[in-house]
């Protein structure tokens, strides 16, 4: 409803969370909508995987393919078949067991299918896991900075004060890290995880070698923190290989929550994400649960359950590649390749090195972004100009930061373009950045 300004208030917004008032908030619906605000411009701005590939035709396909699966599962009892997918279902989920058997094909990450919970997207698999960490103020979670805005959002809902740690170009300054526990193991402070993105981070490109995953495993078992570990790009390397192990399936102290998404992978209209979380909890003094159904409890009063028919779709996908995303993936992978490598070398052509205004930029192996260093602060109000004037969109770094303060950085991602569209969205930049800088 528009407002108002001839009616009396009902509420006053410093009656409601204080999460309202908080820039991240506002972040995450506008870099989701700023697209359409401009629905003529070229947008680098969203982080959106290729939708060349997805069709209603393959929806209908997966969702038969999984109802063929289960009831051959439920020994060709159709009612239960159809209770199954059309009715609320079972709080954990109803595709736990395909998950579970992915995860072992694709990642070499062995659970039962009772350590995992299927959510509605990452985003709640991350609420969830927060939300059951978060007992007191004294209990707090930390991050690389700059950091996915989900995280700062998820830790603003719960209540839970957000550590941030020094990036480096390998994805995590280790000293830092070391400092920053310290420090607040002296104020009093609990620090329960550290979210990370290992693979292709968003929004940064960095990537964590295979040392320093051991060294953050061994960190967490001697500062007794857990590492959440998201991992939305981990299959979309730079090349045929198919990438670092995973921290979660190099963990052996059960140190890593995992937290996983269909969203690049599957179907993203699906919603499906889930979280592994094998770690046992004392209940009791002769007892213990896994933290997997806590956070289930937890949902259970949340969203109730994950819809039964996005998660047929994203089982159903699964069936029809054996369970192997990464093979699904490859058509995916080649062109987010090709991508990057159009964006660097078109970037390269358009500033020379001693030519014009001085710009720069990573040049990640794999997964959907890179970061390009400006010689101006990039503003919303510079963001809305570009869209307005030069037709081209990107994301304004500060966003990541969580204090809303500009800086001279913007992060691009080709991931849904064409080849034509990039020539024409970064001769657009260009034209842009020189306007700011001549």
């Amino acid at each position: 409803m528009p407002a108002d300004d001839n009616l009396d208030a009902l509420l006053d917004l410093d009656t409601l969370h204080a999460s309202l008032r908080h820039a991240n908030v506002e972040s995450m619906t506008f870099l989701n909508e700023v697209a359409q605000l401009f629905p003529d411009a070229v947008s680098f701005a969203a982080g959106r995987p290729c939708e060349r590939y997805l069709s209603v035709e393959a929806v209908h396909r997966y969702i038969d393919l999984y109802r063929d699966h289960l009831a051959k599962e439920l020994d060709g009892d159709l009612a239960k078949v159809h209770r199954t997918m059309l009715q609320y279902g079972r709080t954990k989920g109803i595709i736990d067991d395909l998950v579970a058997e992915h995860l072992a094909v694709d990642e070499a990450i062995h659970v039962d299918r009772e350590s995992v919970v299927v959510t509605v997207g990452c985003q709640e698999a991350l609420f969830l896991t927060l939300r059951a960490l978060r007992r007191t103020e004294r209990d707090v979670v930390l991050t690389v900075r700059p950091a996915y805005v989900g995280i700062t959002g998820a830790a603003l809902l719960t209540d839970m004060r957000l550590l941030s740690v020094a990036d480096s170009p390998g994805g995590l300054d280790f000293d830092d890290l070391e400092r920053v526990l310290r420090e607040a193991r002296e104020e009093g402070l609990r620090p329960r995880a550290l979210y990370i993105v290992a693979d292709f981070a968003n929004p940064s490109g960095a990537t964590l070698d295979l040392p320093s995953r051991y060294r953050l495993l061994e960190l967490a078992e001697a500062y007794d923190f857990l590492v959440l570990e998201d991992n939305p790009y981990g299959f979309f390397t730079g090349d045929d290989e198919d990438g670092l192990p995973t921290l979660k399936s190099l963990d052996r102290s059960q140190r890593v929550v995992y937290l996983g998404s269909f969203g690049k992978t599957g179907v993203p209209g699906a919603r499906v994400g889930y979280v592994v979380a094998d770690q046992r909890i004392a209940v009791a003094e002769d007892q213990t649960e896994l933290l997997a159904d806590q956070l289930a409890r937890l949902k259970s009063m949340l969203t109730v359950n994950t819809s039964p028919i996005g998660q047929a779709v994203i089982g159903g996908r699964l069936l029809e590649h054996n369970l192997s995303l990464r093979a699904a993936t490859l058509r995916e992978r080649q062109i987010y390749r090709e991508n990057r490598r159009q964006v660097t070398e078109g970037l390269a052509r358009r500033f020379p090195p001693g030519k014009g205004p001085e710009v720069t930029w990573n040049s990640p192996r794999g997964g959907f972004f890179l970061v390009l260093d400006v010689p101006f602060p990039v503003t919303d109000e510079l963001l809305e100009h570009a869209g307005r004037e030069h037709k081209v969109l990107f994301t304004p770094m500060h966003h990541f930061y969580g204090d809303g303060v500009p800086v001279p950085r913007m992060r691009l991602s080709a991931s849904q373009l064409t080849a034509d569209e990039i020539e024409t969205g970064l001769d657009a930049l260009a034209r842009f950045i020189h306007e700011q800088v001549d």
